[in-house]
């Protein structure tokens, strides 16, 4: 296995409702150089909301 700078990043999303909530996951680097935002269920609020990366 290389050693090295590994392609995918792991990061954190955190919801936007301001609950608190947050998951974690990967991105790669090279396809998606800006930060993400998705769509995901936050538990808090039992609803889908828009969760954005943090660094």
């Amino acid at each position: 296995m290389a050693k090295g700078k590994d392609i995918r990043d792991k990061i954190t999303l955190e919801s936007t409702a301001g609950t608190g909530t947050r998951y974690v996951t990967t991105k790669s680097r090279r396809n998606t150089p800006d930060r993400l935002v998705i769509r995901k269920y936050d538990k808090a609020i039992r609803r889908h909301v828009d969760f954005k990366e943090t660094r």
